[in-house]
């Protein structure tokens, strides 16, 4: 069948609606993971009295808080994603009766999936190792003076003069940094993309000219949180790592059809990775353009 727009669009009924409802519904769950992990308390780790690592003063004022944060990073990924998705041919096979909706869902549930594995592995390790952040001591209101130890000497547990508690908890999760693993996955996600959508000739540096700004953005979030004491060098860089893996993974993962058209120079490649793929052969009855990067066919 047709939508008003002359797009084809198939119609699923019965045992095929029902599973695909239950990947979206999977992929809502998704969504709160993250944020459930982030409810737990995390280890409880001691630390070496005399270490200069843990004594830098608590800043009240961030570079990049975490409302800007998540914001700039959807939006700065989402508004380029849903500008090519219109600008293509679409086709589908999604059970909502709107194309263009259902396949921009398509590309941004996978960034989304993308998200939500980060967040989770970033909160998993945030709360299993338990780092001291830099401004630990002044978080906790206590110095070595007060703890009167002996340097060198490993200190077990500590009654923090902090009155709030969650400012605490938040001062023993610093491996590794949430920022630079955010700022790295949506920064190297949508240059993945620009890689394989944008495909404009008439500016030849356009497309890497964005992709390295879009990298220095994710390199500077990271390097912010050192400058504002709340990561050590080797958490942003661990975050770095794990952004750009999880970028990598989700890429190569959920883009798993192969076009069946024929067009001059056109080669079998993954189109975000520029890695050869074997393509199995589809009869089709007419050519088939699609833009969405599809993880349920």
């Amino acid at each position: 069948m047709e939508n008003g727009t002359g797009k084809k669009l198939i119609e699923i009924t019965g045992p095929a609606l029902s599973k695909r409802k239950l990947l979206v519904g999977l992929d809502l769950l998704c969504l709160f993971l993250g944020k459930k992990l982030k409810a737990l308390s995390p280890y409880r780790r001691g630390f070496i009295c005399g270490d200069p690592s843990i004594t830098y003063p608590y800043l009240h004022r961030e570079a990049i808080p975490d409302e800007l944060l998540i914001t700039g990073g959807i939006i700065i990924t989402v508004t380029p994603l849903s500008f090519i998705v219109q600008q293509h041919v679409i086709f589908s096979k999604a059970f909502v009766r709107n194309v263009y909706v259902s396949c921009l869902y398509k590309e941004l549930g996978c960034f989304l999936f993308g998200c939500c594995v980060g967040q989770s592995l970033t909160n998993m390790a945030k709360l299993s190792v338990g780092r001291l952040r830099p401004h630990f001591l002044s978080v906790c209101g206590i110095t070595y003076a007060s703890l009167n130890c002996t340097p060198g000497t490993y200190i077990e547990t500590v009654t923090c003069r902090q009155p709030d508690h969650q400012l605490e908890e938040e001062a023993r999760c610093s491996f590794f940094s949430g920022h630079a693993s955010f700022a790295m996955f949506t920064m190297l996600y949508l240059a993945f993309y620009l890689q394989a959508r944008l495909t404009w000739r008439g500016a030849r540096l356009l497309r890497p000219m964005l992709q390295f700004f879009l990298i220095m953005l994710a390199i500077y979030t990271g390097l912010t949180r050192i400058s504002d004491y709340r990561h050590h060098p080797s958490d942003v860089l661990a975050g770095y790592i794990q952004g750009a893996l999880t970028a990598y993974w989700v890429v190569s993962i959920t883009y798993t059809h192969c076009p069946t058209h024929k067009t001059p120079g056109f080669v079998k490649r993954h189109p975000l990775l520029g890695e050869k793929r074997k393509c199995q052969s589809q009869k089709a009855k007419e050519p088939i353009r699609t833009s969405a990067i599809n993880i349920y066919e």
